[in-house]
């Protein structure tokens, strides 16, 4: 059985498995949502809020995330039954992306696991946003490549992100799809087009987490949490 320590290199999914984008999501909702004193759920707003965001990056490829978010915003308002928000409203929506915060375990966790491999971001984002994330919740962390959708021109889980990815580091690295983990919380955004790359992953679970679930999970390994993983690598149990 293959061990991590075969392997070269993370792939990682930022948003959901390193950021906690569902908290942030909810938190920069709450002015429309306080406003109309509607009680909705926690589960019925994010997974309303996935369907209309992975609709509109199957409809707009190239836009920009943070312009996407704020596409986003007033069709989540008009499928949920409020007001529709003012463009102010929709624009700071979409720029609340750079103050959604880290999970608490995975700044350090990030640095044990640089020990053992090359660290690489493919994230469905724009260059500006993952830099405000990186220099806020993330803490400056030295990535040793960052791949965004912006750059790619298409959103995961589309199989030219993966092919790009793959291209990238071989050509940066030497490391070929064989050595690559793909680490991400969700399932439909990650773990199922990396099998179908031909890349094995880690899960990391974050366990309440809604958005990007499948009723069938796949994947390699499995952990609650990042700082989980590098635990498990660091005693030599996987």
């Amino acid at each position: 059985m293959p061990r991590l320590t075969d392997y070269r290199l993370l792939c990682f999914d930022v948003y959901g498995t390193l950021i906690d984008w569902e908290g942030g999501i909810l938190e920069a909702l709450q002015p429309i949502l306080s406003a109309s004193g509607q009680p909705f759920t926690r589960e019925h707003l994010l997974t309303v809020y996935q369907e209309l965001e992975s609709n509109q990056q199957r409809l707009t490829p190239d836009m920009p995330y943070s312009q996407l978010l704020s596409a986003v915003h007033p069709a989540l308002a008009e499928r949920l039954g409020l007001p529709t928000p003012s463009e102010e409203q929709s624009k700071r929506f979409g720029e609340s992306i750079g103050s959604w915060p880290a999970f608490p375990d995975t700044v350090e966790a990030l640095h044990r696991l640089r020990k053992h491999y090359k660290l690489v971001v493919l994230s469905n984002v724009d260059k500006a946003s993952f830099a405000k994330s990186n220099a806020g919740s993330l803490q400056g962390f030295p990535f040793d490549q960052i791949l965004t959708a912006q750059e790619i021109g298409s959103y995961k889980p589309d199989a030219r992100n993966f092919a790009y990815m793959k291209k990238a580091v071989q050509a940066s690295f030497g490391i070929e799809p064989s050595q690559i983990l793909q680490t991400a919380q969700s399932q439909f955004h990650d773990h199922q087009p990396a099998r179908e790359a031909g890349i094995k992953s880690v899960w990391i679970v974050r366990p309440g987490a809604t958005m990007g679930n499948t009723p069938d999970p796949i994947f390699d390994w499995r952990f609650d949490t990042l700082g989980a993983m590098a635990d498990a690598l660091q005693e030599g149990h996987v």
